[in-house]
């Protein structure tokens, strides 16, 4: 008996584990049955002319599958967890009335989670709060106003990485907009994406092979150009666009400002892409219901057993 509900495959992963490979595989593999497009989940990707330092996938592999939420804002916007959960919500129900089957591909673990379970309803930005908590974190550093976090909120700076400026100044701004700690409001008013049957198919390749990825990415991007990326988007839009301060683009502007030597800044950001894979193992370790397969998303190995989870739910809509 056919299930009402269609299937949304969710691909979650550490960086450079090969969730882009896995869903383009995947995508092709249910062609025969349905057309996959894949629906990004990277907070960068998000933003034009941001390509180098976010491994975007190639216009050649947009062309084959239709890709979205990617290249979606210009620099200078801003989209937040709650901005890019209502968009990719959309998203979602444009390709479930096209009957075609959506692939979530996940890197970023907030934008996932509020696309799949919702975020509480807190109030809206304030630009003079967020302008004095950035002067602050340029000048006295991340540590500074992670300190007033802990003020606030003991229990979100526990869960929010003392070098992770642009969440904790969004706890700070909730906490004094709303009078209230933001963990109160994190229990508040969540509301789940309904609709879907959701796979979630995490990668987990072994840590060492993974760094060693890892390595490798951050070096091709360097050779391929992020640092004259990061000095036009600079000369385009100057230091205040969001991405800028985030992996790769952070140490290429510390380059150019002469902080770092290049084999510094390239060190700097292997190190930083290091850590953000852990972070990400400990955020998606608590996502509930992943089919964890133990390798890369590009091999042949992890492709099949991926396909088989989702045909094993597909079947009963072939009997």
């Amino acid at each position: 008996m056919a299930t009402a509900e269609p299937l949304l495959v969710v691909v979650l992963g550490p960086t450079a584990s090969g969730k882009t490979s896995l869903s383009l595989s995947l995508a092709l593999s249910i062609a025969e049955r349905f057309s996959g497009e894949i629906v990004g989940c990277d907070s960068v990707a998000l933003y034009r002319e941001f390509d180098i330092g976010t491994a975007k996938p190639s216009l050649a592999e947009r062309t084959r599958i239709p890709h979205h939420m990617v290249d979606i804002a210009d620099p200078t916007d801003t989209v937040t967890a709650g901005d890019y959960a209502r968009r990719a919500r959309e998203t979602l129900a444009a390709i479930r009335s096209r009957q075609k089957m959506p692939i979530v591909v996940g890197g970023t673990g907030l934008y996932l989670r509020a696309l799949l379970e919702g975020l509480f309803a807190g109030p809206r930005r304030s630009e003079k709060i967020r302008v004095r908590l950035r002067e602050r974190a340029d000048t006295r550093g991340p540590a500074h106003i992670h300190k007033i976090l802990n003020r606030l909120d003991r229990v979100a700076a526990g869960k929010i990485h003392a070098n992770d400026a642009p969440k904790i100044i969004r706890a700070i701004e909730v906490c004094l907009l709303a009078k209230a700690p933001i963990t109160q409001l994190w229990s508040e008013g969540r509301a789940p994406l309904t609709g879907f049957r959701i796979l979630r198919i995490g990668l987990n390749p072994e840590r060492e092979a993974l760094y060693v990825r890892i390595q490798q990415r951050c070096r091709q991007m360097f050779e391929q150009g992020l640092i004259e990326e990061t000095k036009n988007l600079l000369e385009k839009y100057g230091p205040s666009p969001w991405a800028l301060s985030s992996l790769g683009y952070k140490q290429a502007a510390q380059f150019l400002r002469g902080e770092l030597t290049r084999v510094q800044a390239l060190e700097a950001t292997q190190q930083s892409h290091r850590n953000y894979a852990k972070r990400q193992m400990t955020w998606f370790r608590r996502e509930p219901d992943v089919r964890w397969l133990a390798g890369f998303g590009d091999d042949p190995a992890i492709i099949r057993q991926a396909s088989a989870q989702i045909d094993s739910l597909l079947r009963p809509l072939d009997d």
